[in-house]
Formats: C-alpha cells, sequence, structure tokens
C-alpha cells in the first residue's frame, strides 16, 4: 500500500531530515516530490533528492515570492534543467491574492505576479514538462493565464484544490486535474470532499504540502510525509475503495504525470 507525496516542503525540517524520512518509509510513503517556491529551497530540495533516490524536486518562483530580482531568479531556474538530475516540474507556480489586502498597489503586485506566471509558464511549455500550481484567491485569473499561455491542461495539476465541484469540472474539462491535501478531511471542507468526488480517481494525487495542512487528528500541528497515510485512508472511505486500491490508483497517477519511476 505505497504512496507518493507529490508536493512537500523538506527543507523546512532541517536537521529532522533522517527522522522525517524514516517515518516516511515506516508509512510505506515510497517517494516524494519537494515543491520550489524560490531558488533557496531549489537548492536545498535538489542536494537532497541527489542524495535520496526516492526523493524527486521541482523549480518554481511562488507567486508571494515574486520579486525585483526575478528576471535573475529565472535564468537560474532555467539553469536546472542543464545536466543530470533535473527538476520533474516547474512549480509551484500561479497567482496568490490572499495577501493583498493592505498592500500599497495591489494592481501592481497582481500584474507583476501575473508576468512572472507567463514567463515561467512559456518555460514549462518550451521544456514540455508537468506544472505545479498555487491558486489561492485567483481561480478565475490562474485559468486565464494558463489558457493564455498554449500550455497543454494536461500537463498541469492545481496543487491543494480548495475550489468546489463546478470548479472541479471546469479543469477536468481543460484536460486539467488536482491534487488534495490534508484539508479534505477537515469538518468545513465539504467544499473540497465535493471536489474529490467530481474529479474521481483517475487523476487524483495526494499530497501534504507539509509542514503545512495536517490532516486529522493532527490538524493545527506540523505535518510530515508519514501523514499522507492518514489522508488516504480518509479519501479510501470517502470514494468507496479499499485503502490498498486507493493507494495503487494514486501511485500510478502520480508516476505518470511526473514521469518518475522510482
Amino acid at each position: 500500500m505505497n504512496l507518493i507525496d507529490t508536493h512537500c516542503h523538506l527543507d523546512y525540517f532541517g536537521d529532522e531530515i533522517d527522522s522525517i524520512l524514516q517515518r516516511a518509509k515506516e508509512a510505506f510513503i515510497e517517494a516524494m516530490i519537494l515543491c520550489g517556491t524560490n531558488p533557496t529551497d531549489w537548492d536545498a530540495h535538489k542536494r537532497l533528492a541527489d542524495l535520496h533516490q526516492n526523493l524527486h524536486y521541482t523549480v518554481g518562483i511562488h507567486p508571494t515570492n515574486v520579486d525585483e530580482n526575478w528576471e535573475r531568479d529565472l535564468e537560474l531556474l532555467e539553469s536546472f534543467f542543464q545536466g543530470n538530475s533535473k527538476p520533474v516540474a516547474i512549480g509551484e507556480i500561479g497567482l496568490d491574492y490572499h495577501y493583498l489586502q493592505g498592500v500599497g498597489d495591489a494592481r501592481a503586485v497582481i500584474a507583476l505576479q501575473k508576468e512572472v506566471f507567463r514567463q515561467q509558464l512559456l518555460i514549462a511549455r518550451q521544456k514540455h514538462c508537468p506544472i505545479v500550481i498555487h491558486s489561492r484567491d485567483a481561480f478565475e485569473d490562474c485559468k486565464q493565464v494558463i489558457d493564455q499561455s498554449g500550455c497543454d491542461w494536461h500537463n498541469v495539476v492545481i496543487h491543494c484544490f480548495s475550489e468546489n465541484g463546478d470548479g472541479m469540472r471546469e479543469i477536468n474539462a481543460r484536460g486539467g486535474r488536482a491534487s488534495f491535501t490534508g484539508i479534505v478531511t477537515y469538518k468545513n471542507a465539504e467544499n473540497v470532499r465535493q471536489a474529490l468526488r467530481a474529479q474521481g480517481i483517475e487523476r487524483l494525487m495526494l499530497e501534504t504540502d507539509c509542514p503545512y495542512l495536517a490532516p486529522v487528528p493532527w490538524r493545527s500541528q506540523r505535518n510530515e510525509p508519514a501523514f499522507l497515510r492518514e489522508t488516504a485512508r480518509y479519501v479510501a472511505n470517502l470514494l468507496g475503495l479499499g485503502e490498498a486500491e486507493l493507494c495503487a490508483l494514486t501511485t500510478r497517477n502520480a508516476r505518470q504525470f511526473f514521469k518518475i519511476s522510482s
């Protein structure tokens, strides 16, 4: 009953990384995708991936990390695709309007986020690689920017999906998919459960987004890859599947989407 954690941030754990990985192994988490948000964690995640065969990494400028150095960061991002140990995707990239309240010139912030998003989508299109999308309070704009980019939606996953079933059907109709976190176990997250049911199993992937969003019964505690097992149990029950079947299908989906073999 192995699982793949398709979105985690292991650079957060520092000196605890060996114990985190051991607990993941004991929970049968067979592989993890370490998702990038800025040049600092790109380097950290690449080093971890070089040390551990079951760790893979992505590179991307998170929308809240967009700053005046974005052009330099884009050049650095492209350099990771040279040589060995390449990223398995570009991400997490996208739009985040959640923290705009109180920002002096919100329109300028949004415009810059969109420009950097477009530029990263262009790189992803040139590299023919998967794309991990961050969308927070910006769902309509995210869809529009991706639509306009010319990227193949079949290469797109919206991570930590938090829209409803109608939003999920829109993404699936374009060819895209969503991955789900421990939020699906929260009592007040019926919209997320509706979205998960709407997508069904054929494109479903699971993630922790650790150290954030731990599932019940660890909600509000620090999350880690081992806790994905509890999310999988919950989702299997929600969809009326056996846990072994759910694990096999989501693992297959993750391997196919990210083109990983180990």
